[in-house]
């Protein structure tokens, strides 16, 4: 008997470093999830590659999609548009392989109504001077939406109690060290593996 694939969420506030986490996630050698590739309407960042980062797409392409109810959750954020293919997912998870996804926190709070078993990781930052400081060193906002992301994390902060897990990004070593012993031990969970071993008394 297969077991399904665990759907692992990651969200967090902007400038957290969600990106960067899970590119280190992805970067060891024993990785075995699958990411699932989120679509976007904004532009890439330097150094962002079209179906390795993002889908990157416009708002018309992304609308098409919205009004096909073809994506597992989609949210706009700051002026732009982000979601996650739905097709993809179910195929994954179904093939017994965990599909990881990177979003944004709104879109987490729709895939936890669709996926209520699936599991939701909250990264949090240190402090908030040290979220700020991630966000101005990037050098890609203007002052005005730098303030904007800081009013929206604050509140996004506040909705870490819809989580199941929450990871500080102290150190981005130590914060996929977090996330895959989270993982590792969602897959001994009783309610996760009870039926294959039921499933073995009745063969016996």
């Amino acid at each position: 008997m297969r077991e399904r694939g665990l759907l692992i969420v990651l969200s967090g506030p902007s400038g957290v470093g969600k990106g960067t986490v899970r590119k280190e996630l992805f970067s060891q050698n024993d990785t075995k999830f699958e990411y699932s590739i989120s679509m976007t309407t904004r532009l890439p960042r330097a150094g962002e590659v079209d179906g390795v980062d993002y889908f990157f797409k416009t708002r018309e392409e992304f609308e098409q999609l919205i009004s096909e109810d073809k994506l597992l959750e989609w949210a706009e954020f700051v002026g732009n548009y982000y979601g996650t293919p739905v097709d993809y997912v179910e195929k994954t998870l179904s093939e017994g392989k965990d599909v990881f996804l990177e979003i944004e926190v709104q879109g987490a709070m729709q895939v936890r109504k669709k996926f209520p078993d699936g599991l939701f990781i909250f990264l949090a930052p240190p402090s908030l001077s040290e979220l700020k400081n991630r966000i101005v060193t990037r050098g890609t906002e203007t002052e005005d939406i730098i303030e904007g992301r800081m009013k929206v994390a604050k509140e996004e902060i506040i909705m870490m109690s819809a989580y199941d897990y929450v990871v500080e990004n102290d150190s981005v070593t130590l914060a996929c060290e977090r996330i895959n012993a989270i993982v590792l031990a969602e897959h001994c969970r009783r309610e996760r593996v009870s039926k294959r071993y039921m499933k073995m008394l009745e063969v016996e």
